[in-house]
Parts: structure tokens; sequence; C-alpha cells
């Protein structure tokens, strides 16, 4: 789950979107920052829970909808009946998830940004934003 590609200052980005860099917070955003897939709020508190910074549900869900809200994170739902979550400035992509085991992965060799276009042109329509993701069984679970 861990992923070096991305750095940043998170208590400056936390600045910057006027929220206090309180240590719940700046742990979420560093977790954001290493994660390679989008994370439940489970996964989150289990995190803060093994950086011994103590908090409940509800903290969580609170801060993670105010990172939403500040543009930080964005909110992914993939049939599970629960909310992801990942760094909103993450570049774009899409899901695979197996529909066996639960595994996310991200894949962004998409050309969804033809299809964009076509609709642009083709139905008048200005998209702001996509979600696309794909349901099926891993190599793992195809074994």
């Amino acid at each position: 789950m861990v992923n070096a590609k991305i750095k940043h200052d998170c208590k400056t980005e936390l600045n910057d979107v006027d929220l206090r860099a309180t240590p719940a917070r700046l742990a979420l955003m560093k977790l954001f920052e290493i994660a390679d897939k989008p994370i439940d709020v489970k996964s989150m508190i289990d995190y803060l829970n093994k950086k011994d910074i103590a908090t409940d549900p509800a903290t969580v869900f609170r801060i993670v909808n105010m990172f939403t809200e500040k543009g930080l994170t964005r909110q992914i739902q993939l049939q599970e009946g629960k909310f992801r979550y990942e760094l909103a400035s993450k570049a774009d992509h899409h899901h695979l998830v197996c529909t066996r085991c639960g595994e996310i992965q991200d894949i962004s060799d998409c050309n969804i940004d033809v299809l964009e276009n076509h609709i642009e042109k083709k139905k008048n329509f200005k998209v702001t934003s996509h979600s696309l993701e794909f349901f099926g069984i891993c190599a793992n679970c195809q074994q």
C-alpha cells in the first residue's frame, strides 16, 4: 500500500486550505500520500491506532469529509457499500476491482480523453469530471 513517488508538505497543504495541522489530520494526509489505492475509513482508523493517535470513527469521518470539501481528497464508491478516499491531486486514473477478493488496482493508461472530447463535441456537453471502474477477477483469484 506504499507509493513513494508522490511527496508534499502535509502541514503546508492543510494550512493552505485553512485547516489546522492536528496530529490526526497530518497522519491521514501522510497516509493518503503513501497509499497506492483508495482508502476506506476503517483502514484510516487502523492506521491512526498504529500511530498511537487516539481518535474515534466520527472524528475520522469529519476529517475526511473536510478534506473532500476542501479539495484535498476525492470520494470514490466501488460498489462495496462504503466510500473510499484518495488524494485529489493524484494523476487522472481509474480502478480495477476484483469481485472475489476485493483487491483494487489503479489503471492510468486509459484513453478516456478521446471519449471526453467526443462527448463534448458530438453531444455539446462539457465534461467536468468522470469516474470509471472495471469489475472482474484479478490474476490471483483466477488461479
